[in-house]
C-alpha cells in the first residue's frame, strides 16, 4: 500500500478517495470464498488499492497474489461500485471512500498461501448466508455475484 500510505503522511487520517481493485471467488453454485481480515477481524472480498500505472485487473491479479498466492482463471468485471456504504474506517482512524473495482471468477489456479500480514483465514460461505462481521461496502458486490448467477 505504498501509494497511500505516501498520500497519508500529507493528510493524515482525513478522508481520501481510494481506487481499489477486488474478486469475489465464488463456485457458481451459491458459494463465496472470504478472507478474515487481520487487522480488524472482519469478514471480506479480495483485492485492495490500486498503485499508479497499474491497470485495475493488474491491481486485481497483483493483490490475489500477495494475499492468497493464488492467481483467478478467466476473471470477468462484476460492477464498479462507490457511495456512502463505501466510506471505510481502519482501526487506526484512517477514513477512505473506495472506489471499488470489483471482479469475479469461478476457478484459481495454485494452492492457497495466506499472508499473514493481512489475512488470517480463508473460509467458503453460503451467499444466503454471510458471516455478520462482513465489511459493510463488500455487501452490494456480493448481492450482485448472486443475482448474476442465479439468472
Amino acid at each position: 500500500m505504498g501509494y497511500v500510505s505516501d498520500i497519508r503522511k500529507f493528510v493524515g487520517q482525513r478522508p481520501i478517495m481510494v481506487p481499489c481493485a477486488c474478486l469475489v471467488i465464488g463456485d457458481g453454485r451459491g458459494n463465496v470464498l472470504l478472507q478474515k481480515r487481520a487487522d480488524d477481524g472482519d469478514w471480506a472480498n479480495h483485492g485492495g488499492a490500486m498503485e499508479p500505472g497499474e491497470t485495475p485487473e493488474e491491481a486485481m491479479r497483483r493483490e490475489i497474489m500477495e494475499e492468497l498466492g493464488v492467481t483467478p482463471v478467466e476473471p470477468r468485471l462484476l460492477g464498479v461500485y462507490s457511495g456512502p456504504e463505501f466510506r471505510h474506517t481502519y482501526p487506526n482512524g484512517d477514513v477512505s471512500d473506495i472506489v471499488d473495482i470489483v471482479y469475479y471468477c469461478e476457478e484459481f489456479r495454485g494452492e492457497l498461501r495466506l499472508q499473514a500480514e493481512e489475512v488470517e483465514d480463508v473460509r467458503w460461505f453460503p451467499l444466503k448466508d454471510l458471516p455478520e462481521r462482513l465489511m459493510e461496502h463488500n455487501r452490494r458486490p456480493l448481492r450482485d455475484y448472486l443475482k448474476l448467477i442465479e439468472s
